[in-house]
């Protein structure tokens, strides 16, 4: 925000008691301190999320209370390596506490949420739970500092039909949406593909390489 930004930009995942937090992925070994925490060597689990089998620790085993007790890492510290300084300083922050933090500051919010589907399939839907967050927020019109955004479509699609807030598709460079293995990644971005994305969605967010294709 000191740098200039004028929207925060959270990766949503959900916890056992079903409240929205901040973290890149749902498995929590990268981005907190959690392997190191003995009390909870007993929940390092294996899982197939989005098709792809994941070995860690995931934030629908805890309780926020539980996760609240770890502390943040970077993700990336080979990429990122300025960020190693903070490692350890910060707890994971809920969605209301970013909501608070961009309320406070002036900015806006632009929310993804990571793995619908799967989230759904365990009986912990995120949809309604971001919308009442939001609500509680007084952030419900179109004209809010708001973007929900996914790579997902069924969840947009059911977005558009419970709030006027603004919806992004997101689209990757190749494969398909985790929720439509039946829908290529090239129809999407055809004429006939955007149409049917701007039936239920503002906008689209798309990896660069759709836009400037890279050779070698």
């Amino acid at each position: 925000i000191e740098q200039g930004a004028d929207f925060i930009e959270p990766d949503l995942v959900m916890t056992k008691d079903r409240v929205l937090v901040a973290r890149h992925e749902n498995e929590i070994s990268g981005t907190t301190d959690v392997a190191a925490r003995p009390e909870f060597a007993a929940r390092k689990a294996t899982k197939a999320i989005d098709g792809q089998n994941y070995t860690g620790w995931f934030t629908e085993d805890f309780t926020l209370a539980e996760l609240k007790t770890l502390r943040a890492r970077e993700r990336l510290p080979d990429l990122r390596p300025q960020n190693r300084a903070y490692d350890g300083q910060f707890d994971v922050p809920t969605f209301d506490e970013v909501l608070a933090l961009a309320r406070a500051r002036g900015v806006g919010v632009y929310p993804e949420i990571k793995h619908g589907a799967y989230f759904a399939r365990i009986g912990l839907a995120m949809e309604p739970v971001l919308l009442a967050t939001l609500r509680r927020a007084g952030l419900t019109r179109k004209a809010n500092k708001v973007f929900i955004q996914s790579f997902e479509v069924g969840n947009l699609q059911r977005l558009r039909m419970a709030t006027k807030l603004r919806l992004v598709q997101l689209i990757d460079g190749s494969g398909h949406p985790a929720d439509r293995p039946d829908l290529p990644i090239g129809n999407m971005v055809t004429p006939a593909g955007l149409a049917e994305i701007a039936r239920y969605a503002d906008a689209i967010g798309v990896t660069k390489t759709l836009i400037v294709p890279r050779d070698g």
